[in-house]
C-alpha cells in the first residue's frame, strides 16, 4: 500500500542517516564539554541531569528513526564508525533534516505514492515535535538542575519527598514526556507565591489595568503590540528589574529598561532571546507572596509574544482574561478561557474600557458575553465591567476590593492548592506509564514490535492528515476572495424579489450565502479531520491497554466560523416597474447597478473575509495537533518501549515494580506545618 521505489528510499534513509549524524555531533559536544583538555572547546554550562535528559531525547529520537526504517523496509548497513548553545544550533539542522522527510522534497525521486504522503508528514511531524521539545528543555538553561533545586526546598522545610520520588522514577526510565509537567509544579513550588496572570488579546488594556492595580505607571503602554514576553510583577523593598536570558547569564538593571525586553517595538518577537522578566516594586498594590503577571496580547500580528503566552497559561492560579468594550468577544478570547478551565484554573472575565459605553450598552454587552461563553463552553461566568478612566475607575478598584484583595489572605492555601492538583495528575500519569510497561514486560519483542509498528504507523498517517487538511482549508479560504460575481449575481436576484427594497439587507444575504458554501465545506473538513485524529487516538489506546482517551472532544474546537462583514453600505436599487418577460434583462441590469455603486466594497469584503477564515482554519488545525500531540506523544513513547527498544535494565519487572512503589504515598506538597 506504501511502498517507496528505491531512490525514494534511498531519499529517506539518507535524511535519517544525516539526522543521526547530527545526532551524534550533540553527543560529542557532551563529550567534549566533560573533558579535562587544557584548552576546551566548549564550556561546561550542563549540569549531570541535564546531560541525562538531553541523551534520553537522543534516544527517543533514534528510536522513532529506526522504527521508522523498519516500517517503510529500509536496508540498513552496519555504521562504519561512532554547550548549549551550540547543541540548539545542530537541532535546527536536525529540524531541517527531518523537513526534508516530507513527500514534496521526494519529487525528483519519482511520485510519491498517494498512501504513504499522510505517513510521511506525519513522521516529520512527530521527530521535529520531539526535537522541539528538547531545543525547549535547553532553553530554560542551568534552572533545569532539578535534584538540587528540590534539595534547596528541602532544606526550606517544603515537603519535596513525592515530588523527589517522581523525578527519580522518570529519569531512571526515561520517561521525557513527563518531563514539562514536572518543571511547572517545581516552578510553583520554588515561586510559593499566588499567580494572577492577566490574558487578553492587544490593546486589550491589560497593561492599563495593572498599572492601575500596582499605584503605579511602570508597564509600557500602547497601541501596538507591547508586551514581548511574560512579565511578572512582584513586591520588593525597592524597584528591581531583573531579566533572564536563553544564552547568557540574568541581568539587573534599572526599572526604566523595562521597555527594551517587554515591549515589542524594542524586542520584536523576542530577538534578544528572554526568558523571564521579573519587576520588583515596593507597591501599595502588591503583598509578599503575590504576583501578577502581564502576558503578551493573542490576536496579534506578534506571533511569537501569542506563543509565549500559550507556553506560560498553564503555570498560573487565577487567568483574568480582558474583553475590549469597543471589541467584542473573540475565539482567541473564547479559547483562552476554555484553555484555563481545561487546565484547572479559575478565570475572571474583564470587560475593560467600560467607560466607552453607557450604562444600558454596558449592561447588554455584559449580557451577551456572559451568555457567549455559556452557549460555548457549557459554563456561566459573571461578568466584571471596569475602566482605569476618571470616574469610571471605581468599578476596577472595587473589582480588586471584592475578588483580588481576599485571596492576598488564602495565597499560600490557594497555591498549595494548585500544585497538589498538578501532583497527583502527574503522579497518575506516570503510575499509569509504569503499569502499562509492567504488562508488556514479558511479552515477546516479536509481538510487541508488531504492535508498536501499527501503532506508529497509525499515529503517523492521522498527523499527516493534519497538513492536507490544513490544504484544503487554504486553499477553500483562498477561493472566497473571487467570489464577488456570484455574490452580485445572487444579490440581483434577491433585489428583484423586493423590487429593490432594503437593497443592503439582499446583499448581505446573498454575501453570506455564497460563503456559506465555503465556509461549509471547511468545517466539513475540520469535523473529518478531529474525527480522523480521534479515532486514532482511542484505537492507539486500545492496542496499548491504556486507559480510553480522557480529551474532550476534538470537534469542540470548532467553534463559530467568522462570517464576512460590509460594514455599513449606501445602495439604491429601487425599480418601478417589473417586467415578468425581460426578467434576464431586469437582472443583468440589478448585477450592473450593484457593481457600479458597491463592486470595490464586495471585492474588499471578499479579500478580508478570505484572509480571516484562512487565519481562523490555521488557528483551528494548530489547536487540535497541539492536543493530539499532547497525547499522541505519550502513546508513542510507550509503542517505542513495547518494542524492546528500551534498555533491559529499564523492562526490568521488579524494578518498575519497586518505582511503582515508590510514588504511591499520599500526595502532598507544601510548607510542613
Amino acid at each position: 500500500m506504501n511502498s517507496l521505489n528505491a531512490a525514494q528510499k534511498r531519499h529517506l534513509l539518507s535524511e535519517l542517516k544525516h539526522a543521526d549524524t547530527l545526532l551524534s555531533d550533540i553527543e560529542a559536544v557532551l563529550a567534549a564539554s566533560a573533558s579535562k583538555a587544557a584548552f576546551p572547546k566548549y564550556k561546561q554550562d550542563l549540569s549531570p541531569r541535564q546531560i541525562k535528559v538531553i541523551q534520553d531525547y537522543i534516544a527517543r529520537l533514534r528510536t522513532q528513526m529506526l522504527r521508522a526504517a523498519e516500517g517503510f523496509d529500509l536496508d540498513r548497513s552496519e555504521p562504519a564508525f561512532g554547550s548549549l548553545h551550540s547543541i540548539r544550533t545542530i537541532l535546527t539542522f536536525i529540524d531541517i533534516a527531518f523537513e526534508e522527510l516530507r513527500p514534496k522534497y521526494m519529487r525528483g525521486y519519482g511520485a510519491v505514492p498517494e498512501s504513504a504522503a499522510p505517513e510521511l508528514n506525519g513522521l516529520a511531524d512527530e521527530l521535529q515535535g520531539i526535537a522541539s521539545r528538547l531545543d525547549a528543555y535547553l532553553a530554560a538553561g542551568l534552572g533545569q538542575d532539578i535534584p538540587a533545586r528540590l534539595e534547596r526546598l528541602a532544606q526550606a522545610g517544603t515537603d519535596t519527598s513525592l515530588l523527589s520520588r517522581l523525578e527519580q522514577v522518570i529519569s531512571d526510565h526515561g520517561l521525557v514526556e513527563f518531563r514539562p509537567a514536572l518543571s511547572i509544579i517545581l516552578e510553583r513550588l520554588e515561586n510559593n507565591a499566588l499567580e494572577i496572570a492577566l490574558f487578553g488579546r492587544v490593546s486589550s488594556g491589560k497593561s492599563s489595568l495593572l498599572n492601575r492595580i500596582l499605584g503605579v505607571d511602570v508597564l509600557p503602554v500602547g497601541v501596538n503590540p507591547i508586551t514581548a514576553v511574560p512579565t511578572r510583577i512582584v513586591y520588593g523593598p525597592a524597584a528591581v528589574l531583573t531579566v533572564w536570558f536563553a544564552d547568557r547569564r540574568p541581568e539587573r538593571c534599572d526599572i526604566s529598561r523595562l521597555a527594551e525586553f517587554a515591549a515589542e517595538q524594542h524586542n520584536p518577537a523576542n530577538a534578544r532571546h528572554v526568558t523571564k522578566i521579573v519587576v520588583e516594586l515596593p507597591a501599595s498594590g502588591l503583598c509578599e507572596g503575590v504576583t501578577f503577571v502581564d502576558t503578551p496580547g493573542l490576536g496579534s500580528l506578534a506571533a511569537a509574544g501569542a506563543l509565549e503566552t500559550r507556553a506560560y497559561l498553564p503555570r498560573c492560579d487565577l487567568g483574568v482574561v480582558l474583553v475590549d468594550a469597543g471589541s467584542t468577544l473573540t475565539q482567541e478570547d473564547i479559547g483562552t478561557i476554555h484553555a484555563l478551565y481545561e487546565a484547572g484554573i479559575p478565570a475572571s472575565v474583564l470587560l475593560s474600557k467600560a467607560d466607552l459605553l453607557g450604562p444600558g450598552d454596558l449592561s447588554q454587552a455584559e449580557q451577551y458575553i456572559a451568555a457567549h461563553i455559556a452557549s460555548e463552553l457549557g459554563f456561566n461566568l459573571r461578568i466584571h465591567p471596569v475602566s482605569v478612566i476618571g470616574e469610571h475607575a471605581a468599578l476596577l478598584d472595587r473589582w480588586v476590593e471584592q475578588e483580588i484583595r481576599p485571596l492576598y489572605s488564602r495565597r499560600r492555601e490557594l497555591a498549595a492548592e494548585s500544585v497538589r492538583r498538578k501532583l497527583g495528575a502527574l503522579r497518575e500519569a506516570v503510575e499509569a506509564a509504569l503499569r502499562a510497561r509492567l504488562q508488556r514486560a514479558g511479552r515477546s519483542s516479536a509481538a510487541g514490535a508488531e504492535v508498536a509498528k501499527k501503532i506508529e504507523s497509525r499515529l503517523r498517517r492521522a498527523a499527516g492528515k493534519l497538513q492536507q487538511t490544513r490544504k484544503i482549508c487554504e486553499k477553500l479560504a483562498g477561493e472566497a476572495a473571487s467570489l464577488a460575481n456570484s455574490v452580485v449575481a445572487r444579490a440581483a436576484v434577491h433585489a428583484l424579489r423586493t423590487a429593490g427594497i432594503d437593497a443592503p439587507a439582499a446583499v448581505g444575504a446573498a454575501l453570506d450565502e455564497v460563503t456559506g458554501e465555503i465556509t461549509k465545506e471547511i468545517r466539513q473538513a475540520l469535523e473529518t479531520l478531529a474525527k480522523e485524529l480521534a479515532g486514532a487516538l482511542e484505537s492507539t489506546a486500545a492496542d496499548l491497554g491504556s486507559p480510553g482517551w480522557a480529551e474532550e472532544g476534538l470537534d469542540t474546537i470548532i467553534r463559530e466560523m467568522p462570517r464576512p462583514d460590509l460594514g455599513q453600505i449606501h445602495l439604491d436599487l429601487r425599480v418601478s416597474v417589473l417586467s415578468k418577460f425581460a426578467k434576464n434583462w431586469e437582472i443583468r441590469r440589478m448585477q450592473s447597478r450593484i457593481r457600479n455603486q458597491i463592486g470595490s466594497t464586495i471585492d474588499a469584503a471578499l479579500d478580508a473575509y478570505s484572509r480571516l477564515l484562512e487565519s481562523w482554519s490555521r488557528k483551528t488545525i494548530a489547536e487540535m495537533q497541539r492536543r493530539f500531540d499532547a497525547q499522541a506523544d505519550s502513546y508513542r513513547a510507550e509503542a517505542g518501549r513495547i518494542a524492546g527498544a528500551e534498555e533491559a535494565s529499564a523492562q526490568d519487572p521488579e524494578a518498575i515494580r519497586r518505582s511503582l512503589e515508590s510514588i504511591q504515598a499520599p500526595v502532598a506538597a507544601g510548607h510542613r506545618e
